[in-house]
């Protein structure tokens, strides 16, 4: 059900810092930042060949990505997203197979302005799941 993998995303206290490394230090394409109010962060995007990074900073401190700051202060992977043909359908199926999907059910606009929905990390190996509609 799963397609490609669409990006990981790393929480980083410092977004300035972790785009230098990013664009100056590894040689990376990296995006402009983008505030993302609905989610509580602003990211950016280093683009590869065959998939993205996704740098995640908190808004303020009521942002999940503060809390996961918090108990993570230099930073690490926070999620990994992964492409699905229909959104709904991966919910429903992921549900039926005991799968717990985060808020309240329903997909909301992700940052690529497509629907998105997140799965609990204890379903999946620790790892928070992001699936976006391809």
């Amino acid at each position: 059900m799963i397609g490609r993998l669409n990006h990981v995303a790393i929480a980083v206290p410092d977004l300035e810092a972790a785009t230098t490394t990013y664009r100056d230090t590894l040689g990376a394409t990296v995006s402009e930042q983008k505030v993302e109010p609905k989610h509580g962060v602003t990211v950016v995007f280093v683009e590869l060949p065959n998939t993205k990074i996704e740098l995640l900073h908190p808004l303020d401190e009521n942002s999940p990505i503060a809390a996961f700051l918090s108990k993570n202060p230099s930073g690490g992977m926070h999620h990994i997203c992964y492409e699905v043909d229909d959104i709904i359908k991966a919910r429903d199926q992921m549900k039926s197979e005991g799968a717990r999907v985060l808020g309240d059910g329903e997909p909301k606009i992700g940052a690529h302005g497509k629907p998105v929905l997140f799965l609990h990390p204890r379903d999946f190996c620790g790892t928070l799941v992001e699936l976006e509609q391809a």
